[in-house]
This record gives structure tokens, C-alpha cells and sequence, in this order.
């Protein structure tokens, strides 16, 4: 348990220093392309990002997904993160909680309701947790300690299979999110972490109880990639490689999960860089577009750095907008012109 903070300290150093994007799989956005509008009709100055979440107004469509917390310099980026989401009105995704709930020094690192008043915050813990002795009142406390309005439960079987500490006991996990999700105050949604979720899976989810699905698709960071790098025994080094290419591409889930659940509320994540990229997550079938290690450089280098990458994801979402001739989030997830490439 203990161990749980220096973990995270060195994900972090792992992810900015160290080649752990996927290798292999690509997001599936490179697939798709808009249909230029030379005759959009609209001004550009009244194009409108706002849009809704699980039935809240949020300024944008954006999400900073899941990161870290649970270390000093955890805490200084998520500080970091929730001032900037706040100003610019980006949801807001803490890391896994967990740390905190085991280890209650940690619990400042991941309370950043006091930097982000008004935006929608999500708490995060690994689904597997479950098993593992968490119940309503360790994921109550988790809701808590982020200040948060919802719950993300995260499924990363490869990760712990390569993690020296990882928890693989998954068997029965569905039950439990089943109970989970009746049970607790708030939302509880599911989300991958990089491998993605496939219509089926995300039906199975819904069904259970889940308010929002994540799917965290291919084509960005790779866990199994990260973990290899924290790996002592050579042979699971050697075996991570292995799954360098694994997982669905974030726009196939997508596509996927629109179609097999066309009620739940969506995220696309996954190896998103550009406001384009999110465009396209949202004309596929998202409501909101999820940004993470994309973030992570500026988060750790200052606010104004994290604040100008945010301003030009919006500023690339609002070109493609007029680009496309879409005034607002709903044209934009009605358009017809994307189109799959030749």
C-alpha cells in the first residue's frame, strides 16, 4: 500500500522522459477528414463550444482526463490543472484516488475543488479495487476527498499484469461496479486507459448502471509501455513489448459505443493532440473530447504554458467548426461532412 505515491511520482517521470506512446496503433482519426465548407454562413466570433454533460452546462466539451495525484509534484500539477480547467470551463478528472483513501497525508494532492469551483470534477479509482476491499464508503471517501460530482472507475487489466504491485484478480468486477453504481450518491461511469472499450463491453456497462462511459482508445499512451519501464524483471520487460500495438483505436470505440448505447453519455480519450482530433471525437459520437499526457509537459512546466496548449485546442475546435459551417457542439455532432478518407 505505501508504495502506492512513489508510483505515481515515477509514472510521471516515466511519461514525459521515456517513449511510451503506443507503437503500432494509431488513434483511427488519421482515417477520417471534413469536408471543407467555403461557404460556412456564420461568424467565427459567435461560434459557441457550450455544451451538456450527464445534464450540466459545461463552456466546453473538453476533458482533462484522469492523471495523477498522490505525490508532492502530483499535487502541484493537479493544482495546476483545476486552476486553468476552471477558467477555461474544461471538466476536470483527478488521477486515482486511492493513495488518498489509504494514506490520508496524500489527501491534498487530489483536492482541487478550492482552484476549480464550478466546473464538474471526477474522482477516479481502479475498478479492480473492488475486489480488492473498496466499497461504497472507500469510493464514497474518494468522491470526497476530490470535492468531486462523479466517480470514474478505470479498467486496466494489461497494466496491472505488468505493474511489479499489480491487483489481476478481475473476475466478478461487473457485479461489484453493478452495486457500486446502485449504491453510491453520485454517477459512477467507466473508462479505459488506453486499450479502449468495444460496443459490447460498453453495453455490458451501461446495463450495469454506469452513467458515463470513457473509452480511452489506441493510439496514445501505452500502460504496458509505462510499466515496462518500471520493471525490474527482465522477462516482463522482455513480455510488455509484446502489446506495444494492443488495444482499439479511440475512433473505432467511438463509433462503437454511439452506436451499441445511444443513450449513455460519452467521452472520447486517447491519443487526442489537437482541437481537430477532438472535433472529430465529437462528430463521431462523444460529448465530451479528453485530453491527457497531451497536457502533462505544460502542466509541469507553468500555468500560463498549460493555459496557451488549452487556448489552442479551443482555437483549433472553433476553426474546424467554421471550417465545416457548424455554429454550435450539437451541429457539430450532426454534420454530415466527415467523411472517411479515399
Amino acid at each position: 500500500m505505501g508504495n502506492t505515491s512513489g508510483r505515481k511520482s515515477e509514472h510521471i517521470r516515466i511519461c514525459l522522459e521515456e517513449r511510451v506512446g503506443a507503437e503500432g496503433v494509431l488513434t483511427g482519426f488519421q482515417k477520417y477528414v471534413f469536408r471543407h465548407n467555403a461557404l460556412p454562413e456564420l461568424n467565427f466570433d459567435e461560434i459557441s463550444l457550450q455544451t451538456f454533460f450527464l445534464g450540466a452546462s459545461v463552456r466546453t466539451p473538453f476533458l482533462i482526463s484522469s492523471m495523477t495525484g498522490g505525490s508532492e509534484l502530483a499535487g502541484v500539477i493537479n493544482e495546476r490543472l483545476a486552476e486553468v480547467a476552471e477558467q477555461r470551463g474544461w471538466v476536470l478528472g483527478v488521477g486515482s484516488v486511492r493513495a488518498a483513501v489509504e494514506r490520508e497525508e496524500l489527501a491534498a494532492t487530489f483536492a482541487v475543488r478550492s482552484k476549480a469551483p464550478t466546473i464538474p470534477v471526477i474522482a477516479n479509482l481502479g475498478a479492480v479495487q473492488l475486489n480488492y476491499g473498496f466499497g461504497v464508503e472507500q469510493c464514497m471517501r474518494a468522491v470526497d476527498i476530490a470535492g468531486a460530482d462523479m466517480l470514474v472507475l478505470h479498467l486496466n487489466g494489461l497494466q496491472e499484469v505488468f505493474q511489479p504491485e499489480g491487483n489481476t484478480a478481475f473476475y466478478g468486477v461487473l457485479a461489484r461496479i453493478e452495486e457500486l453504481c446502485r449504491r453510491l450518491q453520485v454517477p459512477v461511469g467507466v473508462k479505459e486507459v488506453g486499450w479502449g472499450i468495444d460496443g459490447m463491453t460498453a453495453k455490458r456497462l451501461h446495463e450495469a448502471g454506469a452513467a458515463f462511459i470513457d473509452v480511452a482508445g489506441a493510439g496514445g499512451t501505452s500502460w504496458s509501455q509505462v510499466e515496462k519501464f518500471r520493471s525490474a524483471d527482465p522477462v516482463r520487460r522482455s513480455a510488455a513489448e509484446a502489446f506495444a500495438d494492443w488495444g482499439i483505436p479511440t475512433a473505432e470505440c467511438i463509433r462503437e459505443v454511439r452506436a451499441a448505447v445511444p443513450d449513455v453519455a460519452l467521452i472520447g480519450s486517447g491519443g487526442l493532440n489537437t482541437g481537430v482530433d477532438a472535433a472529430k471525437a465529437l462528430a463521431l459520437g462523444a460529448d465530451l473530447a479528453g485530453f491527457g499526457r497531451a497536457l502533462l509537459e505544460p502542466a509541469v512546466l507553468s500555468v500560463e504554458a498549460l493555459d496557451a496548449q488549452l487556448e489552442r485546442v479551443e482555437l483549433e475546435l472553433r476553426t474546424a467548426m467554421f471550417g465545416i459551417g457548424a455554429g454550435d457542439i450539437a451541429a457539430l455532432k450532426s454534420t454530415a461532412r466527415l467523411v472517411r478518407r479515399e
